[in-house]
């Protein structure tokens, strides 16, 4: 094959070229402006939960003005998913606090509730007091258990910030990941669901933390004349510029997913008895994932061959793949920090792939892909 099929490639609807020329020809060109406003608008009801939503520069600083809302502090605790990317974490060490990370379950590979209530308990016990928030993220589009999450959560009276970064129009019982915790995260990054050029959001529960979202996010300016400044705050609100790829992209939102969701389809299809091969899937019918990437279990001693093997074969076909998540409870960064582990996470880690999923990947891609694949497996 002449072309190189990437894993999740920016898909422009062609109604990005106006809204960005809108905003030239009004010079909006600022962090702020009627494209922020009515992205903001456009995602509001597309999350629904009768939520608001605030448009950022990132998911990471989503994450971030979530924390400090939520109080997070110096010296506190917050409990994260260690199966994820570091953005999920590195946000809770930007306010000095320490993550303490949870192992995932099988059904979703997202925090495992168990452990979770394993982890506060252990954590009250050895600290004297309660972490400060629960981080639980729907990975690769996966919904948690959320449900389970949230109860556990309410029990001990501890917030919950959901990272949806890669999980927009994901659905547990019908309701939109990102809508359950008291703040919900989305990430418009270059390879994500729909795109900012870079991105992210804010849910948040009402019109109150909109304004104090908005306000930590333009350098916390307080109302006067002059600048003065009460509270530290960040350069984190999204541009003008760049809300106006997001309102095209949401002209193509449902496409994407519906798109993303066939491409899982054809795979789970052509996979279908071949052993040592996974395909992750829903668990059942509460689930609906985005499937933002298809992921791939390699059983090495079914198959003969490993995730790695794999990887590197595919590359020399014009495949573009990638290891499942490294856990942070492994990244030397992170190594000192409590953790709540039952093998799930690291085993997945040593066994995965994220395979092409993304708008321009053809049903003959998929063909293709799965021929290599096959091509690879020595048993």
């Amino acid at each position: 094959m002449d072309k190189r099929i990437y894993l999740c490639l920016a898909h422009m609807s062609g109604k990005e070229q106006d809204f960005i020329r809108e905003a030239f020809d009004t010079n909006w060109v600022v962090p702020l402006g009627p494209n922020v406003n009515a992205f903001e608008d456009d995602l509001k009801h597309f999350v629904g939960q009768n939520k608001e939503v605030v448009a950022l520069s990132a998911g990471t600083a989503a994450i971030h003005l979530g924390l400090i809302q939520l109080g997070v502090s110096a010296g506190d605790e917050v409990i994260c998913q260690s199966f994820t990317f570091c953005a999920s974490a590195n946000p809770v060490a930007y306010q000095g606090a320490t993550p303490v990370f949870i192992d995932s379950e099988e059904d979703t590979w997202n925090m495992d509730p168990a452990l979770l209530e394993e982890a506060i308990k252990d954590r009250i016990a050895k600290t004297g007091k309660k972490p400060k928030a629960i981080l639980p993220v729907h990975l690769y589009g996966m919904p948690a258990r959320i449900d389970e999450i949230c109860a556990i959560a309410a029990k001990y009276d501890i917030p919950v910030l959901e990272d949806a970064a890669e999980a927009l129009g994901s659905e547990f019982k019908g309701q939109k990941c990102g809508t359950f915790g008291t703040f919900g995260v989305l990430s418009f990054n270059g390879n994500k669901m729909i795109t900012t050029s870079g991105g992210g959001a804010l849910i948040v529960p009402d019109e109150a933390a909109k304004k104090q979202t908005m306000f930590y996010a333009t350098q916390a300016r307080e109302p006067f004349p002059h600048y003065q400044h009460e509270k530290i705050g960040y350069n984190y609100r999204m541009s003008n510029i760049c809300a106006g790829i997001g309102r095209g992209q949401m002209t193509v939102l449902e496409d994407h997913i519906a798109h993303h969701r066939h491409v899982h389809d054809l795979y789970a299809k052509a996979f279908e008895g071949v052993e040592g091969i996974t395909l992750k899937s829903n668990p059942d019918d509460r689930f609906n994932a985005n499937y933002w990437l298809s992921t791939i279990l390699i059983d090495p001693e079914k198959t003969g061959t490993n995730y790695d093997e794999v990887r590197v074969q595919l590359d020399a076909k014009g495949i573009e793949t990638r290891p499942l998540w490294k856990p942070m409870h492994l990244q030397p960064v992170y190594v000192n920090n409590p953790c709540y582990v039952n093998g799930v996470s690291e085993r997945l880690f040593n066994m995965g792939l994220c395979i092409p999923a993304g708008p321009w990947v053809t049903d003959e891609d998929v063909a293709y892909i799965v021929e290599q694949i096959k091509a690879c497996l020595k048993k």
